[in-house]
């Protein structure tokens, strides 16, 4: 039966892969490699092609790379448009899974930060193998973007007996500012907190966790909101994407 592999690469620093990670990738056959296509996005597709280069110089696995698709906007409705997104993603995996692993062959795909959070790959698989797929996988986690930026700002995500969410930028826009006491927001990257800087909120925010453009700014984020929606306009400019992740607390 074909066996694979969902590993967490981290949040973008190279030094994020995990023992496990490595000494799994070291004995697969294949690596799938889904890249976004767009400005700036080549970027990410250089990432984990340097990472592969670090873990295995001399190879040993062979390299697949395919499309990602991209989410649209014409749905009727938002998780119309999920839906429709996860079942063309569907289809690019079980092609590649059909065309590119062998009957005995091992496969891996590496996911951005962590398998189990934010990402569909996990339930495409039990899709796959619902339909019958003869295709069995394991979950190699990862170092996720909420870890990253907790660690590069130095604080800890727990308060003793305090209340933890993390959400999306989509439904922050529907949260009561009274709610929020450790609210980790990711996917943003078009300043959803504004709605809240008339409270007495704390922002803990980057961008790029783990690489070398690495952007934090934290403090009240009445006074610190203006400040980082220019940071994610100039950097998504400059770059062609952003992807940041934030911690709004209460003081």
């Amino acid at each position: 039966m074909k066996r694979v592999f969902l590993i967490g690469m981290g949040a973008g620093s190279l030094g994020h892969l995990t023992l496990d990670a490595v000494e799994t990738l070291r004995r697969v056959d294949v690596v799938f490699v889904l890249d976004k296509e767009g400005a700036g996005k080549d970027e990410l597709g250089r990432l984990r092609r340097e990472l592969l280069e670090r873990v295995a110089p001399e190879g040993g696995f062979r390299v697949v790379a395919a499309t990602s698709p991209e989410r649209t906007m014409a749905a009727a409705t938002y998780e119309a448009g999920i839906d429709d997104w996860r079942r063309t993603r569907r289809d690019v995996i079980a092609d590649l899974l059909e065309r590119e692993l062998g009957a005995d062959e091992t496969g891996a795909f590496l996911v951005w930060g962590d398998p189990c959070l934010y990402d569909g790959t996990i339930q495409i698989l039990h899709e796959l193998k619902a339909a019958g797929a003869q295709v069995s996988f394991d979950v190699i986690p990862g170092i996720t973007s909420v870890q990253a930026l907790l660690a590069s700002h130095r604080v800890p995500l727990n308060r003793v007996g305090e209340r933890i969410t993390i959400t999306t930028a989509r439904e922050l826009r529907e949260t009561d500012p009274a709610a929020v006491t450790n609210t980790v927001v990711m996917l943003d990257g078009k300043a959803a907190f504004r709605h809240l800087e008339a409270t007495d909120l704390h922002i803990y925010w980057g961008a790029y966790l783990g690489t070398a453009d690495e952007i934090l700014v934290a403090g009240s984020l009445r006074e610190r909101a203006g400040e980082i929606e220019r940071l994610i306009e100039e950097a998504r400019a400059r770059k062609g994407w952003i992807m940041d992740t934030y911690l709004l607390r209460k003081p």
